[in-house]
This record gives structure tokens, sequence and C-alpha cells, in this order.
């Protein structure tokens, strides 16, 4: 099930709401609506990472359990907080000190993902409990805005 809340006026903004499944493509789709489409594919990559560590990691891929995920738009950047109903992660990855040349073998089934969104992302932030990912990636103004200004 999905659902998905209405957006407020001041600011572009939506909150959805899945069971765990790593079949993700809809939400996918759905949170890469308002994002230029020159920077979907890395967005889209990030978030997949994010979304199936929150299915299979956080919430063990429960159907019972749900993940939320919160996106906004400001004048300045995108955000998403991802949430699950797991027990938080017990390690701090180290990856925001690595770069992509020193990432697992390619036939490795796990240690990526933490890597990746470091490399992707402009902020990767964690709350206390390591059950909220926090996300965001910082709007560059195009070369025609820039002018125009």
């Amino acid at each position: 099930m999905l659902t998905i809340s209405l957006p407020p006026t001041k600011r572009y903004g939506r909150t959805m709401s899945f069971t765990s499944t790593l079949y993700l493509c809809p939400v996918l789709d759905l949170l890469l609506t308002n994002i230029p489409h020159e920077i979907q594919p890395e967005i889209r990559l990030g978030l997949q990472e994010a979304l199936v560590n929150a299915a299979k990691h956080g919430n063990k891929l429960d159907p019972s359990k749900s993940i939320v995920v919160h996106f906004s738009i400001t004048k300045d950047k995108y955000s998403w907080v991802i949430c699950d109903q797991g027990r938080g992660i017990s390690s701090q990855c180290s990856c925001s000190e690595h770069h992509l040349e020193e990432l697992p073998p390619d036939e490795s089934e796990n240690g990526r993902g933490f890597c990746l969104l470091y490399e992707i992302f402009d902020q990767v932030q964690w709350d206390q409990q390591k059950t909220q990912l926090k996300l965001c990636k910082q709007v560059k103004k195009s070369k025609r805005r820039a002018l125009l200004a």
C-alpha cells in the first residue's frame, strides 16, 4: 500500500508511506517527479540504495512495517527524510572519507550503498536512533537563470 500527502502551500513538499518492499519503481518515479531530468539518474540510484537499506536492513522486509519518506524542495535544495521501523544501524559508516575507488568489489553483496549515498548527496545525516536518514542535494542555478538575475 502507498499513501501520499498533499503538498503544503508555501513550498513544495510531500510525504509518502509504503510497506517494506523491494519493488520501488513506482515510489522512485513519484519521488523524482519534480527533479530536473539531468540529475534524475544519479538521484534515483541514491534513493534506491537508501530505500533498499530501509526495507531490507531496517525493516527486515517485514510487510507489516512501513517506510515513510518526507520530500521537500526549497529554493536552494532538495531534501528527503527516510524513516523505517527497524532497530537502527549499529556501526557508523566512514564512507564520507572514502572515494568510489575504495568501494567493495562488484561481486560483493553489501557495503556499497552508504558510500554511494555520500558520493551522490551533498548531505547525509542520521538521527540518533539511526532509523531516520536525511539526504540533501543542493540546487544548482542554471547559467540562464544566473544571467537573468
